[in-house]
């Protein structure tokens, strides 16, 4: 019961409106197999565990994304992670989860103004020459203000809602009990990993709970597009920063939902489109740090068809091998190398032993799909999907890391194509894939692997002779122990052990039926129920045997003995 895992009384309240919402929404079965119902019984709510007409008509996917945006910012958050793995939800649940987003109405700016300037250490009017009380965005987290410092400079001031780490800090624990039970009791959910999802969701959410994460990153890509002047990044004001708060500079463009005003405007849609694209592909295959979410929201368009990049509370990091198996699997769609592909699929997961002449030839087929196809006609979404549920069928997971990446790519191209109708990111995506791999073949490339590889080798030659003194010793000592480990052979051993129980009953059953049978011929000793009582508790032992053994075999017929 989910009682037993709650560790603090404090959370007892929000567990109560988080049952009540599954069961609004159809969910009573998961909160009785959740062991939350006598939450709802002792908070003295009655339970009506009957769906609402209004629900029937809606779709799993739909009700899970509904009574998400119920359960508020955390689980809204939560949901937009879950959209990103596309690797192991299909597209019906992937375009529900996307849908999701934040709707809060926006809070006077006479309850952040005690907050605000706590954190800037003076009053407003001693930091900002003026200041909208009128928010020009609004989120779970925070909400966005323009600005004017002293010197005439537009900034906008990020504000992280006042008692918000409280709320999000007990719902993530009760999200970490939750999940625990949900592999407890959901044998088939465990293969999600959602110890993993909720890993990587509590690493996102407390990074855009600190402002000072998303100014840290606004700035380093930032210096990654410095040589760009088509490019634009904020830039951030460290002076007035903090973990509840963020200043940046204003940005005065277009919008990069307002697509008929971009039109009016005058705009090169397809130059746009393309330098949008290229911006996100050199952060992803050259930089390694890159923008995971590249909705229009997240775009200003600039005179002269620039574009500016805001909003950098969501990032991805792509190690340098990372970013090298990226590569390596783009290329092998490229040439044609199945086996190749293969490889790199089987280095990102760690997940059984799946039939790798099945995987091959698998493979083969969705890359001989796409090959020879016209790039106009080619959509990466569909692509990544298929790949995506090649996959899953398979029970291969991807990397954390890239589950950001692919929905990054996903929504960048379909985010070209509003812009541009005939926009084709494959074309784009292929000199940045030459370029990466020229990358890594540069000298000084080469020569800081070779160095790596040098000083590895040197630091196990020199421990070499240390370790087998160790070893030596062991052997010695008799303390060198070889551990078999046969799980077949466990469950052999198994099914003899209670073979032999059974046998062994079994003839004790027997036994005890031929002796009460003597016994019952014999006159003399005592009576029970006008029958000889020894013979009597012998046919009552019997029968309890019979019965155990009957059971016994019952159970394993239909699967329920382990």
């Amino acid at each position: 019961m989910i009682l037993e895992t709650l560790s603090a009384m404090r959370d007892l309240g929000r567990l109560h409106d988080l049952a009540s919402i599954l069961i609004r929404y159809g969910f009573g079965d998961v909160v009785r197999r959740l062991g939350m119902e006598p939450v709802l019984e002792r908070a003295g709510r009655a339970l009506h565990w009957t769906r609402f007409e209004e629900l029937l008509h809606l779709d799993p996917p739909q009700r899970v994304r509904k009574a998400m945006e119920d359960m508020g910012p955390t689980f809204i958050k939560f949901g937009q992670i879950l959209s990103t793995r596309v690797d192991l939800f299909t597209p019906e649940w992937i375009a529900e989860f996307e849908k999701l987003h934040d709707r809060v109405p926006p809070l006077p700016f006479e309850a952040l103004r005690p907050q605000l300037e706590e954190d800037l250490g003076a009053a407003l009017s001693e930091v900002f020459a003026q200041i909208d009380p009128n928010p020009l965005g609004t989120a779970s987290i925070a909400q966005v203000h323009r600005a004017v410092l002293p010197d005439g400079q537009q900034v906008i001031v990020k504000i992280r809602r006042p008692g918000i780490r409280p709320t999000i800090e007990a719902d993530l624990r009760l999200l970490e009990r939750l999940v625990v039970i949900i592999e407890r009791e959901f044998a088939d959910a465990r293969r999600f990993h959602p110890q993993e999802i909720l890993r990587q969701f509590k690493l996102s959410l407390r990074n855009e709970l600190d402002l000072l994460t998303e100014a840290r990153n606004t700035e380093r890509a930032a210096n990654n597009f410095a040589g760009d002047a088509q490019i634009v990044v904020p830039k951030v004001f460290w002076e007035y920063c903090g973990e509840r708060v963020n200043v940046q500079e204003y940005i005065d463009g277009i919008p990069g939902r307002s697509l008929q005003t971009q039109h009016i405007a005058g705009f090169d849609r397809k130059l746009v489109a393309q330098r949008g694209a290229d911006a996100v592909l050199k952060m992803v295959l050259i930089d390694g740090f890159f923008h995971a979410d590249p909705h229009p929201g997240n775009f200003i368009y600039l005179s002269g068809n620039r574009l500016a990049f805001i909003d950098f509370g969501m990032v991805g990091s792509l190690a340098e091998v990372r970013r090298a198996q990226v590569v390596d699997l783009l290329n092998a769609i490229v040439v044609r190398d199945a086996p190749a592909m293969v490889d790199v699929l089987l280095d990102w997961t760690d997940e059984g032993n799946p039939s790798t002449e099945r995987l091959i030839s698998e493979v083969g087929m969705f890359i001989d799909k796409y090959h020879g196809v016209a790039l106009r006609q080619l959509r990466l979404g569909d692509i990544l999907g298929d790949m995506t549920a090649l996959m899953r069928e398979h029970r291969l997971t991807l990397p954390p890391d890239l589950t950001m990446l692919f929905k990054a790519l996903i929504t960048l191209e379909g985010m070209g194509r509003q812009i541009d109708p005939d926009f084709d990111i494959v074309s784009q995506v292929a000199p940045r894939l030459s370029q990466a791999m020229l990358e890594r073949h540069k000298p000084e490339v080469l020569m800081r692997h070779a160095q790596r590889n040098l000083s590895s080798v040197l630091a196990l030659l020199g421990s070499l002779p240390a370790d087998i003194r160790r070893v030596m010793r062991l052997l010695r000592a008799g303390a060198v122990k070889v551990n078999v480990d046969m799980p077949e052979l466990a469950h052999f051993g198994g099914l003899m052990d209670r073979a032999a129980s059974r046998l062994t009953v079994g003839m004790v059953t027997a036994s005890l039926i031929i002796g009460s049978s003597i016994v019952m011929t014999v006159n003399g000793g005592p009576l029970l129920f006008g029958l000889p009582a020894l013979g009597v508790l012998g046919f009552t032992a019997a029968g309890v045997g019979g019965v155990w053994l009957l059971a016994s075999m019952w159970r394993t017929s239909h699967g329920d003995e382990r």
